[in-house]
């Protein structure tokens, strides 16, 4: 697997540059193919593409960008099984959720961008009800997105789609560590005859591609899906320039259980959510507060779970949990596994080391940990790995002081029978996104967080507003027709 050449103004480009990094596979840990790394060079040439098609794809009416994105998600639905297989090769996804859920949150968030452009007021009365002043939104400009390699698809959808329907033009910086589906993407874009220019790709690392990104003057908008450390940096990058800048970083997830629950399907679906993608997800209910009086119910329930996944080759369907992206990544989790012993958690199930008879590969053991407290490393820092930590509390007070007390603010989740506790609380956690008695958000929800957790929202009509400019016109009616 080669991913040698990018996607620029229109058409498949040789790099300037000729660095190249070998694609490895989490789960031989050996290399399955090379991708090209981009120069300040190759982002100057796709910034000039970009800045050329924005005259006329800034002035295309919404009814053509719509047609355009309907191509998009028309292709991407009979391409769909083969960019799957791409994110399994690359970032380790089980075949099952490659298919399912990788590659279908690609697919329902282009669809729902569609149905998003309708409830976008382009052009309407400042006040209802006169038309002397006119409100106008207008797309930002070009637009440097940068997308990461847990949820691929996903990431580059929501940033994609949202500035295609903006009218904006773009370049792409996906991961370097899973290159492959964003190149079947640009395919995807090239063979629904995206305007030449509009859709820019340059495969490359943060340091050289997104910097040479988050500096050029010409780049009116940075959104940005990776880690606080990258969001901080583009963000002072940007700065002197005066971009806009989205980010969406990384979450620490309090899932609360009380006792009025059912606090074993709580748990063990809390468990299965935390434990999906391998850990890797920046949503994870990756902390569970559960109320003293049903704990060890809920202790043991998760861990029933934790026990009963099957972790192994990604290709299997078998499989439940594949390997972790990286050998820096298992690293890390391990380090942090070790620390929670450390700190005098409980090791429940899991722990350090690979799991039985995977020798190589980045495999971590579904881990959980109880008796933890806020206080520990554990409980403090977003693992993106499968290590649940559990906490107990013995008041409604207490519960939401723990989950408040945390730098992220995500996604919370909530589990009680009491619909009253359910709406007060929901009001009172400083999370982006609430989840009741898991129930799951809609495709066109606004995803983001408080916090460290980002800046701005991704998904329908919050996402496509991201890229546009307010623009307020008086005298409307004064004018006079031309000629």
């Amino acid at each position: 697997m080669v991913t040698s050449k990018f996607y620029i103004d229109g058409g498949w480009v040789e790099p300037i540059s000729a660095d190249v990094a070998e694609i490895i596979s989490p789960a031989s840990a050996r290399s399955i193919g090379r991708v090209s790394l981009g120069s300040a060079a190759d982002v100057e040439r796709a910034v000039v593409a970009a800045d050329r098609a924005f005259a006329s794809w800034s002035q295309t009416q919404p009814e053509e960008r719509r047609a355009v994105l309907e191509r998009i998600v028309g292709i991407y639905a009979r391409r769909g099984a083969e960019i799957a297989d791409a994110m399994t090769a690359e970032m380790g996804a089980p075949v099952t959720l490659a298919r399912g859920a990788q590659s279908g949150a690609g697919y329902g968030h282009l669809r729902d961008f569609v149905r998003a452009m309708d409830e976008i007021h382009w052009e309407r009365p400042l006040f209802a009800g006169e038309d002397e002043n006119r409100i106008v939104l207008e797309p930002k400009g070009v637009a440097a997105l940068i997308t990461p390699w847990n949820w691929p698809m996903n990431q580059i959808a929501l940033k994609v789609g949202a500035a295609l329907a903006a009218g904006c033009t773009m370049v792409l910086k996906p991961s370097e560590l899973a290159p492959l589906s964003a190149a079947l993407f640009a395919e995807v874009i090239d063979e629904a005859c995206v305007p030449a220019g509009v859709f820019n790709l340059v495969h490359g690392t943060g340091p050289v591609v997104g910097e040479a990104l988050a500096r050029d003057p010409r780049i009116s908008v940075i959104s940005l899906t990776g880690s606080t450390r990258a969001g901080i940096a583009v963000t002072k990058l940007g700065a002197d320039t005066v971009k806009r800048v989205g980010l969406e970083l990384g979450g620490k997830g309090a899932n609360i259980i009380f006792a009025d629950a059912d606090p074993e399907k709580a748990a063990a679906e809390t468990a299965q959510a935390m434990f999906r993608n391998s850990g890797q997800s920046c949503n994870a209910p990756s902390r569970m507060l559960v109320e003293r009086p049903v704990y060890d119910r809920a202790v043991a329930a998760a861990t029933e779970v934790a026990r009963s996944l099957v972790v192994g080759d990604p290709t299997r369907e078998a499989t439940h949990l594949g390997p972790v992206i990286s050998a820096a990544q298992f690293d890390r989790i391990q380090s942090l596994i070790q620390q929670g012993i450390a700190e005098g958690a409980r090791l429940v199930t899991g722990g350090p080391g690979r799991p039985e008879g995977l020798a190589e590969g980045y495999y971590v053991k579904p881990t959980v940990f109880a008796d933890a407290t806020n206080r520990m490393t554990i409980a403090r820092e977003e693992i993106f790995g499968p290590v649940l930590t559990i906490i107990p509390f013995d008041t409604e007070e207490e519960a939401v002081a723990i989950a408040n007390d945390s730098v992220y603010g995500l996604a919370a989740y909530l589990w009680t029978s009491d619909r009253e506790r359910g709406r007060r609380l929901s009001r009172r956690l400083r999370s982006g996104m609430v989840r009741l008695n898991g129930t799951d958000l809609p495709y066109g929800s606004p995803f983001g967080g408080f916090g460290q957790s980002g800046i701005g929202r991704e998904g329908g009509v919050w996402g496509i507003e991201e890229f546009l400019e307010v623009k307020a016109i008086s005298g409307w009616p004064e004018l006079e027709p031309a000629g």
